[in-house]
């Protein structure tokens, strides 16, 4: 794909981008900056960019147990759907998992984005559980790639 650029948040206002993704795909748990600077801390955040055109992010959380269990999770803006833009987001956080030791893998997905869920049933993951965290309304999907 043409003039795609991948960008890991190293300053406020990538921060600031990657939060905005994260923030309109996900309403019901919107993240301040100060959240998304302790996420980046944590996890291993990436933007993705068209050109300078703002395009989607992704999160990997590193494995951390036993299981060598890895979280994947890639976001597209609604604009850009439907254009492969998923697929780059998703095969890099897949590798990155992979490289840092990941023999499972999983994935989120809120479950009012029935984009996301399309997307994570079509690339083999299939739902492990459905709950609600205190005070939402709306149910979260975990899901596993089998």
């Amino acid at each position: 794909m043409p003039d795609l650029r991948f960008r890991e948040p190293d300053c406020d206002a990538a921060l600031k981008d990657w939060q905005h993704v994260h923030n309109v795909i996900i309403p019901t748990h919107v993240l301040s900056l100060e959240e998304v600077r302790e996420r980046s801390e944590r996890h291993c955040l990436e933007i993705l960019y068209l050109g300078d055109t703002l395009v989607g992010c992704s999160t990997v959380r590193p494995p951390t147990d036993d299981t060598a269990t890895a979280t994947v999770i890639a976001r597209v803006l609604a604009a850009h759907r439907g254009r492969g833009f998923g697929e780059a987001l998703y095969a890099r956080g897949l590798q990155q998992a992979r490289e840092l030791g990941a023999r499972v893998i999983e994935t989120v997905v809120l479950s009012s984005n029935d984009d996301g869920l399309r997307f994570a049933l079509k690339h083999g993951f299939v739902e492990t559980e459905r709950y609600l965290l205190p005070g939402d309304t709306v149910p979260w999907i975990d899901l596993r790639l089998s």
